[in-house]
């Protein structure tokens, strides 16, 4: 089974406003990787193509997303089980309450604004397809791709591994050690794991995962990626005595980070991957 080599930050801060593409980040010994959270989501609507696009500007070196499913069947990103926070899908369809992303097309979801919400400047955003995001991100970063609820969406991991394996992008992705997938759903990830045993897997967790924890996912998970908030340094040291990778989340403010940084986390996924590589440049 592949793992996934430690990304490793760089030395130049992209603008928060800027607009010129740049080349994805070249290593800096010891750095953690700078994780995009639904891409660079502190300044531009999480999840949509303009936000992977701000992601690479800000020489993000991973580009996080969600995946749910729609009612036809295909692969979309978002974060919510319902579309009313992140899209105008309330006006559009009044009368389609709880507005569950699997009770809708493909064709319906992209009638809608997936931007207004966030600012009018990104009015007329849509969501995105999978294969629409991974085309996005390209070759300029690595992919965290995280199924949301996958228990809602039965055999989505069929779907999921379909996908990655017949878009060119995500396949050229596969074979640079490029993707992870990562779920709090521990056993469908164990499944998704053993459906695709090539793909290197995460396991996320909200609460302190233990020492028993930590020593079972690494009987063949890739990473242990927790709150920040709910771990401290000893939690890093017996994720890396265990040979597994260990990614933090979210992490938004600089001491955070900093503190991230010292106890030698692996990547840290956070809002604002800019303020993030400024602060490693340092």
């Amino acid at each position: 089974m592949s793992r996934l080599s430690r990304v490793l930050a760089v030395s130049l801060l992209a603008s928060l406003t800027t607009v010129l593409a740049v080349p994805v980040a070249t290593a800096a010994a010891g750095a953690p990787a700078v994780i995009a959270h639904r891409g660079s989501s502190g300044v531009v609507p999480e999840n949509t193509l303009a936000a992977v696009r701000q992601a690479v500007r800000h020489r993000a070196d991973v580009v996080e997303n969600d995946i749910q499913r729609t009612k036809d069947g295909e692969l979309v990103i978002v974060h919510d089980t319902t579309l009313a926070r992140t899209t105008d899908v309330e006006a559009v369809f009044p009368e389609r309450a709880p507005w569950n992303v699997g009770d809708f097309t493909l064709a319906e979801i992209k009638r809608l604004d997936a931007g207004s919400w966030f600012a009018p400047e990104f009015a007329g955003e849509r969501v995105p397809t999978l294969r629409e995001w991974g085309e996005a991100v390209g070759a300029r970063a690595k992919m965290l791709l995280e199924p949301k609820a996958p228990e809602l969406y039965p055999g989505i991991e069929k779907d999921l591994d379909r996908e990655l394996r017949t878009v060119p992008v995500f396949r050229a992705a596969l074979r640079g050690e490029r993707i992870v997938v990562q779920s709090f759903n521990h056993p469908w990830l164990r499944g998704y794991h053993e459906l695709a045993p090539e793909v290197p897997v995460g396991l996320l967790f909200g609460t302190k995962p233990t020492a028993t924890d930590i020593e079972q996912a690494a009987a063949w998970a890739d990473q242990v990626n927790p709150a920040f908030k709910v771990i401290d340094e000893a939690t890093v040291d017996l994720v890396h005595g265990q040979g597994m990778e260990i990614h933090v989340w979210t992490v938004n403010d600089g001491q955070g980070m900093r503190t991230a940084r010292n106890w030698g986390v692996d990547g840290i996924i956070t809002n604002y991957p800019q303020v993030l590589r400024d602060l490693l440049r340092d």
